[in-house]
């Protein structure tokens, strides 16, 4: 598969729904990738996926360059979007730029991803300006569940309207896609067909030009947890359970291992 760029997935919009998916490690990404997903974000909910903690908060730049950089190294044409995580970014345009910078120089990702609507406009455009392709992301953004919690976004006419203007606003910044996250599906559509870059939505509805989830909630990975827009497609934590505790009995049985799984000579 020829390798997935900037052009080709504005050239998606109106054309082909775009599948976007988490990963977080090189196996997992390129199994994402033989499957055809053309694009992959590592997100910083490897925060809360991976590392243990309950939000995107303790997330660091460092974390982010080591999970991107294996990332990239498992696949060859899918399209891999960085996270810039919690205050990487939002001091200054100047430390957005050296935030970005390393996570492209240091891991070979194609672009990188930040929260914030009207506001973050001027860091958008600077980080555009300079180079770097950029993903935003609006309505409910979780580096923010401090102040807003996790909880839908854009209820309400007002709500709705300032959403709708903080889109436009990114896309003339030169965003050349937008993550609309928690939002009603009607704003959704709203926004999607006004603008001329992909929405990618995550419990956003069906009008987005695209959909994403996090790979966990995709594989049934995450206990308990099951988001209402989060569709599981397989039960992998419940088959991994399954497998240690076989393993385990094996083991203690003497079953494991066996003639076929030792060096006779």
């Amino acid at each position: 598969m020829k390798k997935v760029s900037v052009h080709a997935l504005r050239a998606m919009k109106g054309a082909e729904k775009i599948a976007m998916l988490t990963a977080y490690d090189a196996q997992t990404a390129s199994f994402l990738e033989a499957a055809g997903i053309p694009v992959i974000l590592v997100g910083d909910s490897v925060g809360t996926t991976q590392l243990g903690y309950s939000n995107t908060i303790p997330v660091t730049l460092d974390d982010m360059i080591h999970h991107t950089a294996a990332v990239v190294r498992g696949v060859t044409s899918s399209f891999v979007i960085a996270d810039l995580p919690f205050m990487t970014y939002q001091l200054s345009v100047e430390q957005a730029l050296a935030s970005s910078g390393r996570l492209l120089q240091e891991t070979g990702c194609d672009a990188v991803k930040l929260e914030g609507g009207a506001f973050r406009a001027p860091t958008v455009r600077a980080l555009v300006d300079n180079g770097i392709p950029v993903c935003a992301h609006i309505g409910l953004t979780p580096q923010s569940v401090k102040a807003i919690g996790l909880r839908v976004q854009g209820r309400g006419a007002e709500a709705a309207d300032r959403l709708f203007a903080d889109a436009l606003a990114l896309e003339e910044a030169g965003a050349f896609a937008i993550v609309l996250e928690g939002i009603p599906a009607p704003l959704a559509a709203r926004i999607t067909a006004a603008l001329k870059i992909p929405t990618i939505g995550i419990g956003a509805g069906p009008d987005c030009d695209g959909q994403v989830l996090v790979v966990s909630d995709l594989l049934g990975l995450g206990g308990a947890y099951n988001p209402k827009f989060a569709k599981r497609y397989a039960e992998i934590g419940a088959a991994i359970t399954a497998a240690a505790a076989a393993y385990k009995s094996d083991v203690l049985s003497g079953a494991f291992p066996d003639a076929d799984h030792s060096y006779l000579e």
